[in-house]
Parts: C-alpha cells; structure tokens; sequence
C-alpha cells in the first residue's frame, strides 16, 4: 500500500517503522530525521489539511495514518472523507473526546463510566473559591489540548492559584485554558490501556504504563510522557473490568446515538481502591506508549488500520509477541520548559534488531542531526520480560549523547517490586 503518514515525533517514527516492516511504500509529513531514513518526508505541516489532501488525491494514497492529536480535533478526517480519501482516526466531532475534558467528562456520565468527581468553570474567582472549598490535594485541568502538560496536582492553595492564573489569566495554553475542570484526586497506579475501534467492533492492545513526571520517583511537573513499558502484569487482572464497564460502554454509547466512534481510544486510567476509574480519554496513540506497544504487534498495522476504516475490524484477530517492551525517552535541557534546541547529537552506530532509537525532537543542521524539540527520542528495547528489555534500553540509551540529555532511570521499576 502507499501510505501518508501524518506527523513528525516519536509516535510517527513508531508507527511508520512498524508499517516499514511489512514494506508498504510510506511518505510522512512533515517527518524528521530519523523518518527519513525508511521513508520519503513530505515538507507539509500537520495542520496544512488543504494541502495534505492535495497530496493524497494527487499521489493516489492508498491510506492516511493521523498521529498528532491538532489536526484530529481540527477536522483533517472530515476534509478528507468529502473527497472520499480513505484516512484513519476519528472525525472532528468524535475528536472531542480529547479536546475537551469538559465533553469528555459529560460522554462519562451518559455512559456510567467510573471517573473522578469534578466542576468545570470558566471564572477564576469562581475556580479559586472552589478549590479553597474542597481542600487537597486536587487536580486542575486545562479544558483544551495542552500537550499533555495542563494538569497539576495542587497541593496547597498556593499551588492551586498559580496553575489556575496560569491557564485561565495568563493564558499560557492560549484558548486551551480559558475553561477548566477541576476534580478530585484519584490515587493508586496509572494504567493506558489503547484499543482499536470502528463504531462496533472493539479490539484492546496490550496495556501498557506511562510514566509523566519528568524526574524519578514521580517527582516534578508533568510532560508529555517520560518514558513506557508494556504489557504491565501486576495490573493485568484489571484488564476484563475496563473493557466491559469503560471502553465497550462508551464505543457502543456513541453509536448508539448516531456518532460512532472510529480510530484509536486510548483510555488513562487510575486503579483506585474502588476500582478503575478513568483520567482521560485520547483519540490516537499514545507518546511514548506507541514505541513499546507497536513492537509486540505480530499484524500488519496496516491492515487493521484499513479494517477499521472500512468498518470491518471484526475480520481481526490481534496477534502479540511474547515478552516485554521498554521505551525510556532522553530528553533536551529545559524541558518541560522551553528546551535547548541544536546541540550536537550522536547515536551509537550498530545496535540489534530487538532495539530501536525511535526520534522524537530532531533535526538536521549542515549535515548534523541536533535537538530539536523538549523530548528528543525515544530509546527503546524488547526483551523476553521487563528487566530484560529495560536492561536493554537504559544500555542503549548510554550510546545516544548530547549535552544535556536528562532521562528517568526508574522506567518500569514499578513491574520489578
């Protein structure tokens, strides 16, 4: 097949590595660096729908993959369905899900799905007074698209008004912030658990664990993932339970009422004390959860891909590879602030099959591959259980160097305990 891939970071690479596999002819735009090795980078941006139509109709894609979640909720699968381009993801409608946490909370509670208490406002004054009222620790959402950094977990009053001045009156998210949620704070141990989706058929991956503070121990602000592995077998036993009361409920809801649901759920969850609850809906892969989960998949992504948006998905039976998958991401100096871009890089030149460098945040300068973004790559390793292939991917990730680089060295610790 010719496939257009769309998006340039970790997760594309991912994904257009394991469609590389299968040897289907690939384009990606824009891409990066390490894309560009495998497949022919298209000098689009994720936003240019017009154009990336255009490209499509014009080369005869067979299909578009959508990585990033921008040009999901800004209506690319719309665009391209009125001129009949077949592309995988949902539609602008169904893309709410991510881009608001407000509708999202709402589908929650036509659907009885277990989440956590919340209040949405617009109003700072209004937001401040609520969260003196209910005391803390409590999270404060940004309602919009934040890449993955507009949560905070508000420990004091303090905490509490700097991140709601940021978001609703220094706008540091833009339009993203002007309303947000505010809930309750879950606690036990995170899980994302992904599955494919085609407005009837619902098809689990394999779960995988994302880890989002960006020091050790948890500690620190949230990015957009530090780092990933899969399967995660202490929490496993939970798997039936999310699948029959969260994500079927919802798939079968939302067709239900005459908007099904096609594309990538990615459903974040908390393991409370009372059960799973969820934190968040996406509407694509996860970054990084896409570098360990795309490994173990024994299909032709492809083909599936093609199966849910012919509405055909019940044709497939998921396939996955023994063993275990370990992505920890090596990022630039800053992040999650402003990061450092074009310092030097160098990779190390030979490494096995089972082991991949998958680029994130790169570029080329005279010839020189240098940072380029916040989170830089994505190192990851598969081995037959998860000591084995995080042994693997922190020895990789020694090879890869630019200064700087700052990494989590407790990447799938929870698993070992």
């Amino acid at each position: 097949m010719d496939i257009l891939v769309i998006g340039g970071g970790g997760r594309e690479h991912a994904i257009v590595w394991k469609l590389n596999n299968r040897g289907h002819n690939i384009f990606c735009a824009p891409g990066n660096p390490g894309i560009a090795d495998i497949a022919e980078c298209v000098s689009l941006q994720v936003n240019q729908m017009i154009e990336l139509a255009d490209f499509a109709q014009s080369n005869k894609i067979d299909l578009t993959v959508v990585g990033p979640e921008d040009p999901l909720t800004n209506g690319i699968v719309d665009q391209f369905e009125k001129r009949s381009l077949l592309i995988f993801g949902p539609n602008q409608e169904s893309a709410h899900l991510e881009g608001s946490k407000a509708y999202a909370k709402k589908v929650m509670e036509r659907f009885n799905v277990p989440t956590a208490a919340y209040m949405e406002f617009d109003d700072f004054e209004e937001a401040l007074s609520y969260v003196e009222e209910q005391g803390f620790p409590i999270v404060i959402k940004a309602d919009g698209l934040a890449a993955g950094k507009g949560v905070t977990v508000a420990e004091t009053i303090e905490e509490a008004e700097t991140a709601l001045q940021a978001a609703m009156l220094q706008k540091i998210f833009g339009e993203s912030g002007t309303k947000v949620v505010i809930e309750e704070c879950l606690l036990g141990e995170e899980m994302t658990v992904l599955a494919f989706v085609d407005g009837k058929t619902v098809l689990p991956m394999v779960p995988s664990q994302d880890h989002k503070p960006v020091f050790d121990g948890d500690r620190g602000p949230n990015t957009g993932g530090m780092g990933a592995y899969s399967p995660v077998p202490h929490l496993e036993k939970w798997i039936p339970e999310i699948e029959k009361n969260i994500i079927r409920p919802v798939a079968e809801g939302l067709a239900a009422e005459g908007t099904p649901y096609r594309g990538i759920l990615y459903t974040g969850l908390m393991l409370t004390e009372n059960g799973p609850k969820v934190i968040e809906f996406n509407v694509r892969f996860g970054d990084p959860e896409a570098q360990v989960i795309l490994p173990l998949l024994e299909n032709d992504l492809a083909e599936i891909l093609l199966a849910v948006v012919e509405k055909r998905l019940h044709e497939i039976d998921l396939s996955w590879k023994p063993g275990a998958s370990v992505c920890v991401i090596a990022a630039a100096p800053g992040y999650p602030g402003p990061p450092i871009k074009g310092l030097p890089i160098s990779l190390p030149k030979n490494y096995t099959a089972e082991k991949q460098i998958f680029h994130a945040g790169t570029a080329l300068q005279n010839e020189q591959l240098v940072t380029n973004g916040g989170r830089v790559f994505g190192v990851t390793s598969q081995g037959t259980n998860i000591a084995e292939a995080r042994q693997r991917a922190y020895s990789l990730m020694e090879g890869v160097s630019f200064k700087g680089k700052h990494f989590r060295r407790d990447i799938a610790s929870k698993a070992l305990n």
